[in-house]
C-alpha cells in the first residue's frame, strides 16, 4: 500500500472524488443501547483533510464530553466511534442534540453551522499576542472602553509567560461594528504598545484587527500561541509533573507513535488534535481513554505522519512534537480560582471588573468572555501575582470591599462554592453556587485613567 495514497486528500474539483462521495454517503449512527454508561456515535464517511478535529468540534462545541474515541483513517476512509455524555455524566436523550449532531456529520461539505452565540458574519475581531504580565487584560480592556469600542466575546490564554487574546468588539453607541478605518488603526496602535509592554528585548507583543465571521476562537487561540512560540520549555518553565508525552517510531508501519497521559478535563482531546494539525500531522489510527478509573487520568495514543507522508524524521522535530503537545494539554489545566460572574451588560463593565481585580494583586490566567441578550457572563481564572493559589474567601473579601454588593460563583480546583460577596440588604443569598446572580458592580465606579504613554 503506497503511502502517498494513503495521504492523497482529493481536491473538490476531482470529478472521480465527487462520484466516490455520491456512491458513499456519510453515515452517522447515534446509538443510545449498546453502552451502559455512555451514548456511541459512529461516523463512517470518505476521509477528508481535517475531518477528525471538525468531528470533534461539533461534539466539544455542544459541550458533550468524550469519554472513548477510537479512530481509523486509512486509505480513502475515516471510521470513528466515540463515546459521549453530557456535563453530568449521562447519556445524550435530546433529540434536537443527536438531530443538530447528525446534520453536521453527514453534511457533504462538512461545514460546521455556526453556534448560537456567533458573531455576525462582519463583525470586528481583535488578536493580540506577546509577553504575559499582571494587569495586562486590565490594560487591554481600558484601551478598548477610552475609545468607546465594546467587548461583546472573548476568550484570553496565558501560558509560559506569554499571553494570546481573541477579541469580538462592537462599536459602544450603536452596538455595530467597528468600521472606521482610522478608528481601527488608532486602537491598533494602542493595543502594539499595551501588548510590547516596557520595551523588554523578548517583548515582541502584535496585534491585528480584522472583519469577518472569524474562525473558532479556541481554534485560532492555540494557533496564535503556536505561532508565538508557545511550548513548554521556551521560557525556562517545566511541564507539570502527571503530564507525559512519549513519542516513538513504528517503523513496521512507517508511522509515529504518539502517547499522552494526563490529568482528563473538558477539551482535552479537541487541544491535542488542535496541535497536531498545527504541527502539520495526521492521525491515521488512534484510541482515546478518558476513564481511566479513580486517577482522572487520561490516555490518548495515535499513530500519525506528516503531511508531507513521512513519520518523525529527527531528535528536534521529535521534541518539538514533545514540547507543543504538552503546551497544548497544560494552556486550559488552570490551577487558578475560578470567578464566574453574570450581570447585566454595560459599557465599560469589563474594564472595572479586571480593574479591581488588578488592584487586588490578582492576575488573570485565563478568562472567558459573553454577553447574549444584554447579559455579561464572565468567567475569570485567577491567582496571585507569582502564578501562585489564592485563597477564596480572602480574594472574595477583597472584591467585596472595593465592588459592593456582589454574589459569584466560585470554583476552587474544578470543585463549585458557594461564595456570596455581601448580599444586598433585605434580600437572600440569592441560589448561592447554583446560580451566577446578583447585584454585581451597582456601584458607581470613578473613571480608569490609561497610563500616559498609552493614552
Amino acid at each position: 500500500m503506497a503511502r502517498c495514497g494513503e495521504l492523497e486528500f482529493v481536491e473538490e474539483d476531482d470529478e472521480y472524488a465527487k462520484l466516490v462521495r455520491r456512491m458513499n454517503p456519510p453515515s452517522v449512527v447515534i446509538d443510545n443501547d449498546s453502552c451502559d454508561g455512555a451514548t456511541v456515535i459512529r461516523v463512517d464517511r470518505v476521509k477528508k483533510h481535517g475531518i477528525l478535529l471538525e468531528a470533534v468540534q461539533v461534539l466539544v462545541d455542544l459541550n458533550l464530553v468524550i469519554t472513548k474515541a477510537y479512530i481509523s483513517s486509512d486509505g480513502n476512509w475515516f471510521m470513528d466511534v466515540f463515546n459521549v455524555t453530557d456535563q453530568d455524566g449521562n447519556k445524550v436523550q435530546n433529540k434536537e442534540v443527536t438531530d443538530f449532531i447528525k446534520k453536521c456529520l453527514e453534511s457533504e461539505d462538512y461545514l460546521l453551522p455556526p453556534p448560537a452565540t456567533a458573531p455576525p458574519s462582519e463583525a470586528t475581531f481583535v488578536e493580540l499576542t506577546g509577553v504575559d504580565r499582571p494587569g495586562l487584560l486590565s490594560e487591554v480592556c481600558a484601551v478598548m472602553a477610552s475609545l468607546s469600542c465594546n467587548i461583546v466575546n472573548a476568550e484570553v490564554w496565558t501560558h509560559d509567560g506569554r499571553a494570546a487574546a481573541v477579541v469580538h468588539i462592537t462599536d459602544g453607541s450603536t452596538g455595530l461594528p467597528v468600521r472606521d478605518a482610522a478608528r481601527l488603526s488608532h486602537l491598533q496602535e494602542l493595543l502594539s504598545t499595551v501588548m510590547h509592554g516596557d520595551g523588554a528585548a523578548d517583548g515582541n507583543g502584535r496585534s491585528a484587527v480584522s472583519l469577518g465571521g472569524g474562525d473558532n476562537a479556541e481554534r485560532r487561540l492555540h494557533r496564535m500561541m503556536m505561532l508565538d512560540g508557545g511550548e513548554v520549555g521556551k521560557n525556562n518553565k517545566k511541564g507539570r509533573k502527571n503530564n507525559k508525552v512519549v513519542v516513538m517510531d513504528c517503523r513496521e508501519r512507517d508511522y509515529t507513535v504518539v502517547m499522552v497521559r494526563c490529568g482528563d478535563r473538558p477539551r482535552l482531546l479537541f487541544d491535542t488534535l488542535c496541535a497536531l494539525a498545527d504541527l502539520g500531522y495526521v492521525v491515521f489510527h488512534g484510541t482515546v481513554d478518558a476513564e481511566a478509573g479513580a486517577t482522572k487520568d487520561a490516555y490518548q495514543e495515535y499513530y500519525v505522519r506528516h503531511v508531507d507522508g513521512h513519520p518523525v524524521r529527527c531528535d528536534a522535530e521529535r521534541l518539538r512534537l514533545v514540547r507543543c503537545l504538552e503546551a497544548a494539554v497544560e494552556r486550559r489545566a488552570s490551577d487558578g480560582l475560578e470567578l464566574e460572574v453574570k450581570t447585566e451588560d454595560r459599557a465599560g463593565l469589563l474594564s472595572e471588573i479586571t480593574r479591581v481585580l488588578r488592584e487586588n494583586s490578582l492576575s488573570i490566567i485565563r478568562a472567558v468572555i459573553t454577553t447574549k441578550d444584554g447579559e455579561a457572563d464572565d468567567t475569570f481564572y485567577v491567582s496571585d501575582a507569582y502564578g501562585n493559589p489564592v485563597d477564596g474567601k480572602a480574594a472574595m473579601d477583597a472584591l467585596g470591599d472595593q465592588l459592593g454588593h456582589a454574589v459569584l460563583r466560585v470554583k476552587t480546583n474544578g470543585r463549585a462554592a458557594a461564595a456570596a460577596v455581601k448580599p444586598p440588604e433585605g434580600g437572600g443569598g440569592g441560589g448561592g453556587a447554583a446560580s451566577i446572580i446578583g447585584n454585581f458592580l451597582k456601584g458607581s465606579f470613578q473613571g480608569f485613567r490609561l497610563i500616559r504613554s498609552y493614552s
